[in-house]
């Protein structure tokens, strides 16, 4: 948004206030000034000059030999404009002069006469594109007037970087509202009422077809009016601020539009068919359109149109048309002034690539209170400067009236906020200053402001406390120290289990993956899931990216699946993976669905990867590496023991994913978290993988609940320990950990460790046995252990075996 000093100052009173101050000021209120530029630098060196006789060049036909007086003395100045005359005041740039192109004006012989000057353009002194001739002032101007001065051109243009949600200072007056409010003055506005309209206009009609993307409409119309150039302080207003002035009706538009934010526009009336304004969309039959700039765009459907009783004449809140503009021989007029749907306007000015001063305005939102106003300040300046004659009537279609919102504002509620102490008078003072109406409620202290329609971007109680920092300025706000407490905060134990649990699969060679939530459901066919398995109440996409992402996941087994697929693709076969992430699970149609945490793991290849084979002969991947990457998580997660986690054999059916006999269960007491094994090779091939692959699934919702060992330190022993070995034999069907577990039962026997270092079946052991061969570790804390010590201990742990499992010593043993 640019504006001037000079016009700024016609609505509030700037003096003792520098521009450099007011962009430091309006910064600090929110509105980012990016430019303060003097204008019309250099032109103080020409001077006003009068024409006082014109002869043609003796040997030139297009040139003329003109004597001009400059104030000081009459000089002769070879001039080649067509519209010089005698008596005529124009610009004179003397010899020595530079002009703003940068050329330097010397004493010259044309054509054998000498010119001491120069008579200047519009476009050569800067203020416009005419250069047909030079420029003519007011014949009432002094001679030898420094241009500046005589013009009025000492003035600043200052720029303001707007945000979408301040549409009113989109304006001057906005601009000025601003100002008037740090500055505690009233606004000087230069219409303060209008008088009200009907629903029917002298020769024409109004109608509004879609009222949601039109909320007001009005109309005057103008007869008798003369097209002519703007005068001088009009167009230099326009000039300033980067509008090329065009004549004098469509001028007024623009400098009302700047001046309120209130965009207007004028249609020859003479070229509205059937006397009617219909605002609509497009008829199918109307796809292409002509605007001013004479290009013709394509319509769509949701373009909304300005129409008359045949055909569009303009985009709404965009462009005018071709057909209605303005023209030298225009002398009725119909002056619209109307509020457009932001959304609408945003979606036309992009689709058409037709950004518009007009639709800078409509696209963060015009106030439709302002558009009366608006149109009696154009209206007035037509007939002032245009001798127009106002018809009587005029057409005011407002179907979106509303009442203005009222928010109730707290004091103290301010003042928690900003950290100042401010009553409810001085509040209430700083926000009648910005034009908010605001009443005290008796009962409570509160108070009742009522959000014109200029501000829609209040909404909240909250953005009437910024206004008031705003106001109150924020470098008056004082600094504070925020009260932090010395106590440490509570993490998240779902947080910190999956940061113990992926450190712990790192430190094993694992390399956590990363997919996508999104997954395809014939996943779970590849995989056997059964029609009634929970895993099958998926929660579907409504705007699936592909087809193969169209359901969110009930496991996170495929997508490492899909890992192994490419990785091995590549030559990449030797793999360990693992993902921490989210399942759904869809209990009720439109319900959201229940999410858990969960960890998947898969391994296969080399056992060693990258390891010479002559040390570990290619040695392949198995059930038990998995199985150690499960023990390595109990372990580090601190979940063994008694209420723990333990594997174990599945007692009901397995995974259908598992290879058959493969699969353990991770359970804790007899509720089953997880699982591994090694994936069926049916489903391998569904994968496209031709190599063992094995996993292990944990459900981390089930176990961030555990109650999980307190981490212990114990020094390092000072007594030597007693190494004991047992050989029994016992049921095949007893799991060799469960005498594992009846061992470490007995810890207070001086047990430090135990562990398997043998299982054995087959001939010359009986049918329906094995052999199972335990090293258990004795020590004491307190002194060293005697034989016959461990041997009673160990005597009675291997009797506390052979009655608990019903195994017996192996012969030799």
């Amino acid at each position: 948004m640019k504006f001037t000093l000079s016009w700024l100052s016609t609505f509030v009173d700037l003096s003792g206030l520098s521009a450099d101050q007011l962009a430091d000021r309006l910064t600090m209120l929110g509105l980012e000034v990016e430019t303060v530029q003097p204008l019309y630098q250099g032109l103080e060196q020409m001077v006003t000059a009068r024409i006082v006789g014109v002869r043609s060049h003796p040997n030139a036909d297009r040139l003329s030999l003109c004597d001009v007086d400059d104030g000081k003395e009459v000089i002769q100045v070879v001039c080649g404009a067509p519209n010089v005359k005698e008596g005529m005041v124009a610009v004179l740039a003397r010899p020595g002069v530079r002009m703003p192109d940068g050329m330097k004006i010397r004493k010259a012989k044309v054509r054998g006469e000498y010119s001491l000057g120069m008579l200047c353009s519009a476009r050569e002194l800067g203020l416009g594109d005419d250069h047909s001739g030079i420029m003519e002032l007011e014949s009432g101007l002094d001679a030898g007037l420094s241009l500046d001065k005589a013009l009025g051109l000492a003035d600043t243009m200052i720029e303001v970087d707007l945000t979408p949600n301040r549409p009113d200072c989109a304006s001057v007056l906005g601009i000025a509202r601003e100002v008037a409010g740090f500055t505690r003055q009233r606004l000087t506005l230069p219409v303060s009422d209008a008088p009200a309209l009907g629903r029917e206009g002298e020769g024409y009609t109004v109608t509004i077809q879609d009222p949601d993307l039109c909320p007001r409409y009005c109309a005057r119309r103008l007869s008798g009016v003369v097209i002519k150039p703007s005068p001088w302080w009009l167009q230099r207003q326009l000039l300033a601020v980067g509008q090329r002035p065009i004549n004098n009706i469509v001028d007024i538009t623009n400098f009302v539009m700047l001046e309120y934010g209130q965009p207007l526009h004028a249609f020859d009336f003479t070229s509205l068919r059937e006397g009617k304004i219909v605002v609509r969309r497009p008829e199918p039959a109307e796809t292409r359109f002509t605007t001013l700039d004479g290009v013709e765009r394509e319509l769509n459907a949701d373009t909304l149109m300005i129409c008359d009783g045949q055909g569009p004449v303009a985009v709404a809140g965009v462009m005018g048309g071709l057909d209605s503009e303005v023209t030298g021989k225009t002398s009725e007029v119909l002056l619209e002034a109307a509020c457009f749907d932001p959304v609408s306007i945003r979606r036309t000015a992009r689709r058409l690539n037709l950004p518009s001063e007009a639709s800078y305005r409509f696209e963060r939102g015009v106030d439709p209170e302002t558009t009366l106003l608006a149109m009696e300040r154009a209206v007035r300046l037509m007939v002032e400067l245009a001798e127009a004659r106002v018809e009587e009537g005029g057409v005011d279609l407002y179907p979106g009236c509303r009442q203005r919102p009222v928010i109730e504002l707290r004091p103290g509620r301010v003042c928690d906020l900003l950290g100042v102490e401010l009553d409810g008078d001085r509040i209430a003072g700083l926000l009648s200053s910005i034009d908010l109406v605001v009443e005290k409620k008796a009962d409570n202290g509160s108070l009742r402001v009522t959000i014109p329609g200029f501000r829609p971007d209040l909404e909240r109680e909250v953005d009437l406390v910024e206004e008031v920092a705003r106001l109150y300025g924020y470098n008056e706000v004082p600094t504070t120290m925020p009260v932090i407490g010395m106590d440490y905060p509570v993490s998240d134990p779902m947080r910190e289990l999956r940061k113990e649990a992926a450190a712990i699969c790192l430190n094993n060679g694992f390399y956590e993956a990363i997919n996508y939530s999104f997954t395809d459901e014939q996943h779970l066919d590849r995989l056997g899931i059964g029609a009634d398995d929970r895993r099958r109440r998926l929660t579907r996409l409504l705007n699936p990216l592909t087809e193969d992402q169209a359901v969110m996941r009930t496991l996170l087994l495929p997508g490492l699946l899909d890992n192994v697929r490419h990785n091995i693709s590549y030559q990449e076969p030797d793999l360990r993976l693992f993902e921490i992430g989210k399942v759904f699970f869809q209990h009720r149609e439109g319900e959201q669905p229940e999410e858990r945490q969960q960890l998947c793991a898969v391994m296969s290849g080399h056992r060693y990867p990258g390891a010479s084979p002559y040390h570990f002969s290619g040695q392949e991947s198995d059930l038990l590496d998995i199985k150690g990457l499960a023990e390595a998580l109990i372990a580090g997660l601190r979940l063994s023991g008694e209420h723990g986690l333990h594997l174990a054999q599945p007692d009901g059916d397995a995974e259908p994913y598992a290879a058959a006999g493969s699969q353990i269960s991770i359970l804790h007491k007899e509720r089953v978290v997880g699982r591994l094994g090694e994936v069926a090779a049916q489903v391998c091939r569904a994968w496209s993988i031709k190599q063992p692959v094995y996993f292990l699934e944990l459900d981390l919702e089930d176990v961030v609940g555990l109650n999980r060992q307190v981490p212990s330190f114990r020094p390092i022993p000072r007594y030597p320990m007693v190494r004991r070995d047992i050989a029994l034999l016992v049921p095949e069907k007893v799991p060799a950990g469960a005498l594992l577990d009846e061992v470490r039962r007995h810890r207070a026997d001086f047990v430090e460790a135990v562990e398997l270092f043998d299982v054995y079946s087959g001939k010359p052991i009986d049918e329906g046995m094995k052999s199972v061969a335990l090293s258990v570790i004795y020590r004491s804390g307190e002194k060293t252990l005697d034989d016959e010590t461990v041997d009673r201990v160990h005597e009675k742990i291997v009797q506390s075996l052979m009655k608990t499992f019903g195994g017996r010593y192996r012969e030799g043993a």
